[in-house]
């Protein structure tokens, strides 16, 4: 193995390094939008409200068809 080869591994490893790197800053900017994005949408969910004049028995029971 002579220098050029050498210094050209060690060049394209480097080069590697750096894009493992930024392909991980990526990811991690990506996540956080997502957790944002997800705070934001569970933060817009009204409460449930319960209906009074229903029977208590209804809502208890999922019919289904096969």
């Amino acid at each position: 193995m002579d220098v050029s080869s050498i210094a050209a591994l060690a060049s394209s490893m480097a080069h590697e390094r750096t894009m493992n790197a930024v392909s991980i800053t990526v990811l991690k900017k990506t996540l956080a939008v997502q957790a944002e994005s997800a705070l934001t949408l569970i933060a817009g969910v009204r409460p449930v409200t319960l209906a009074q004049n229903l029977p208590s028995h209804l809502g208890n029971n999922i019919n289904v068809m096969v």
